[in-house]
């Protein structure tokens, strides 16, 4: 198939392109023109993939981007960045969407695939969460994450356009960054354990996620649906934070921390650096991690997709790890 892919020179979107060229696609990637030297370089280029230039916020390039694709991968998305404003979230991750939306249907693609975020469902109160369980974002990136994935599944619902709604679930594996401070804190012992530990965490290894898009993009009964893409199994975080020690052979943090006066110092930090576009060294988002639940539920995934996640804990975090120090980042 032709395919189009969206956020295609960021960790998600870059290994679902490589898979679909892998596997025979014609994969096109949208890239921003201040990203395509990169994109010259990366191994997406070696392996085939071909650069559209453009951005999610102009609907022109967006159907210049979608001419002649069957199948578009919805991946990009703006992340926290401190400073940012609520509208930058709204234009991209919102806005975007529609843009994409529009542009692929216009263009006469079959089928637009939107990765949305298991955090729309917030703090799993009674675990495991299944797609129905109750919304609850907690912060601006997920209240828009929520917002483009109601408007892409009534778009569908409207104009009778095949779009299938994904959230992943806790995404790592190699040329991930955002757990590399877990890893790192353990490796160098200074790692804090904040809370009894006693959370649920799902994790779900990149390749095992990607297969589960490309099923989205290609199971004909998907359309109209919404499905959770999570690894084989979750943990306590307390067990998850054993198990990347044990890979790293440091012993796990003894000591367990008070969360009041980290969320209190994330409060702070966040109140003066915010406004200065500064990264706070801790912020509330951050003590999250230690206290709301995150397992789910992907027997619909399983049943109607065929999704089988074959990455275990333990291979996954082994197989991180080992690119973090072939990285030097250990």
């Amino acid at each position: 198939m032709k395919v189009l892919v969206t956020g295609a020179t960021g960790f998600t979107g870059g290994h679902l392109a490589k898979l679909l060229a892998a596997r025979g696609d014609d994969v096109r990637a949208l890239v921003r023109p201040k990203s395509r030297a990169r994109f010259d370089r990366s191994p997406l280029a070696a392996a085939g993939v071909q650069a559209a230039e453009g951005d999610l916020t102009n609907a022109a390039a967006m159907r210049r981007a979608s001419e002649g694709v069957e199948v578009v991968y919805h991946i990009a998305a703006t992340y926290r960045e401190a400073g940012q404003p609520d509208a930058a979230y709204r234009a991209i991750n919102v806005d975007g969407t529609r843009n994409v939306l529009e542009a692929a249907r216009t263009a006469g693609a079959r089928r637009v695939v939107h990765c949305s975020t298991g955090g729309v469902h917030g703090h799993i109160a009674n675990p495991p969460a299944n797609e129905d369980a109750p919304f609850n974002p907690g912060d601006v990136y997920q209240d828009t994450k929520l917002e483009a994935e109601k408007l892409a599944r009534e778009y569908g619902q409207a104009t009778g356009f095949e779009v299938v709604v994904a959230r992943p679930i806790g995404i790592y594996g190699p040329g991930d960054m955002r757990f590399l401070k877990m890893f790192r804190g353990l490796a160098r012992g200074n790692f804090p354990m904040i809370g009894d530990g006693q959370v649920f965490y799902h994790l779900t290894f990149v390749e095992d996620l990607v297969e589960g898009f490309r099923l989205c993009g290609t199971v004909p009964g998907a359309t109209g649906r919404t499905y959770l893409l999570a690894g084989p199994r979750y943990t306590t975080l307390e067990t998850l934070v054993g198990l990347v020690a044990k890979d790293l052979n440091v012993a796990p943090p003894k000591r367990h921390w008070p969360v009041w006066p980290f969320w209190t110092a994330g409060l702070l930090c966040e109140m003066v650096c915010v406004p200065l576009r500064v990264e706070p060294p801790i912020f509330r988002r951050r003590v999250d991690f230690y206290t709301k639940s995150r397992a789910f539920d992907t027997t619909r995934a399983q049943s109607e997709l065929g999704f089988a996640p074959k990455v275990d804990l333990e291979e996954g975090i082994h197989r991180t790890a080992a690119w973090y120090r072939s990285e030097g980042l250990l």
